[in-house]
This record gives structure tokens, sequence and C-alpha cells, in this order.
């Protein structure tokens, strides 16, 4: 096992979207890929390039359920 937890958790990845999203909202001028990717490597999860793409656009054009 390489310590990564990768796709395998997508509860955790969930979160974390969530989490960011809702971050957003209160500080819009934020980088959504930035955050993305400072917490999944806080998390310990290997997110590929591809998958921080897609989870960017998710994040930027979903609304939050913390609203």
């Amino acid at each position: 096992m390489d310590g990564s937890t990768g796709a395998g958790d997508p509860e955790k990845v969930a979160g974390i979207v969530e989490q960011v999203r809702a971050d957003l909202q209160l500080r819009p001028l934020e980088d959504a890929e930035k955050l993305l990717r400072e917490r999944f490597q806080d998390a310990g999860i290997a997110v590929d390039n591809a998958e921080i793409s897609r989870l960017t656009q998710e994040v930027q054009s979903g609304p939050s359920v913390v609203d």
C-alpha cells in the first residue's frame, strides 16, 4: 500500500469538496484548485490532476449544502 486513500474513499473526497465549496462562499477570492490540493495533501489523499480539474469545476458550479 502506498499510504494514500485515493479514490477508494469517496466520502472523504466529497467532504473536502463540500468544505472548499463552503469556504469559497465566505472567501470568494480564494483559488478553488489551490484549496482542493492543500486539503487533499493535508488529508493524505492522492488525487490526479484530471480529477482535481473536475472537482474544481464541481466546486465552482454547485451550491453548498451548508447554505
